[in-house]
């Protein structure tokens, strides 16, 4: 396993990478990346809410990482997931596998913190000799776990005692009662009427001339001037600005004309029927 430095990695991943870095062990873990990049973490798997890794040192063995946060108990799930539910865009985002963007404001709420605050939220050991904590091998797990963030938001949850399963069935569940609780049956003078859609627009009395009234819109924009410079590509930048001008200004002459020619032709219908 190789630790991805691409920059552009999912804002969960790289806050995690933030915050271990933001406890002073900079020094330990530029080591530690470089065994990432490496590859010397073989392997990573999750024992519940629990990692367990083996990185390849100096040593014929690989050592033996541990690592954990503290998991969140039964009580505190439920006011997050309750909280979670409650907010359309962030049951959508995570049923699509996905992290919303201020997801840490329903921890916060709830008196949590969904990534560590300190150095001592998290439990980590190595079987190599090295007393410094965190050492190379365990820090070349912190930068891997962030890449798993990446694939899988839920990881992060699961470290906090909530798999992904279980988060996605509750909130499934929650948004379902929900839903149940929203919905109200009309009384029967105010249901809905049947709507043949096919004829839903049209009319077939007689308008009030005097409410007919057909003039030239206020303004002379068009959705061209509204949608702003249009991004054509060309070799050199002055070129690409010419022809998007030209273009522009043709694209104008036609919805100028375009438009004279609908008031025209209401007008000349009104006066038909009239």
């Amino acid at each position: 396993m190789t630790y991805d430095t691409q920059t552009n990695r999912e804002w969960w991943a790289q806050r995690w990478v933030d915050v271990l870095e933001s406890f002073g062990w900079i020094r330990r873990l530029e080591r530690a990346r470089n065994y990432a990049r490496e590859g010397n973490v073989l392997e990573i798997r999750f024992n519940q809410s629990k990692v367990q890794a083996l990185v390849q040192g100096t040593a014929p063995e690989p050592y033996r990482v541990s690592l954990s946060l503290d998991p969140f108990d039964a009580e505190q799930w439920q006011y997050v997931i309750e909280s979670l539910s409650e907010r359309a865009i962030f049951s959508a985002k995570l049923l699509a596998g996905e992290m919303p963007q201020n997801i840490e404001e329903v921890f916060t709420a709830n008196g949590l913190s969904l990534f560590p605050l300190t150095k001592f939220d998290i439990h980590s050991k190595c079987s190599c000799p090295d007393q410094a904590n965190p050492c190379k091998h365990i820090g070349a797990v912190y930068y891997l776990l962030g890449d798993r963030f990446s694939e899988d938001p839920f990881v992060l949850f699961q470290l906090r005692g909530r798999t992904k399963n279980q988060i996605i069935a509750e909130l499934r569940q929650l948004r379902s009662s929900q839903t149940d609780e929203d919905a109200v049956d009309l009384p029967e003078a105010l249901a809905l009427p049947q709507t043949d859609l096919k004829h839903f627009w049209d009319y077939d009395e007689q308008l009030e001339p005097s409410l007919v009234v057909i003039t030239p819109p206020p303004s002379s924009e068009t959705v061209i001037d509204l949608l702003g410079a249009m991004p054509l590509k060309s070799e050199s930048s002055s070129t690409a600005s010419q022809a998007a001008q030209l273009t522009l200004e043709h694209l104008q002459s036609i919805y100028a004309q375009v438009s004279q020619q609908a008031v025209m032709t209401a007008m000349t219908t009104g006066n038909l029927e009239g």
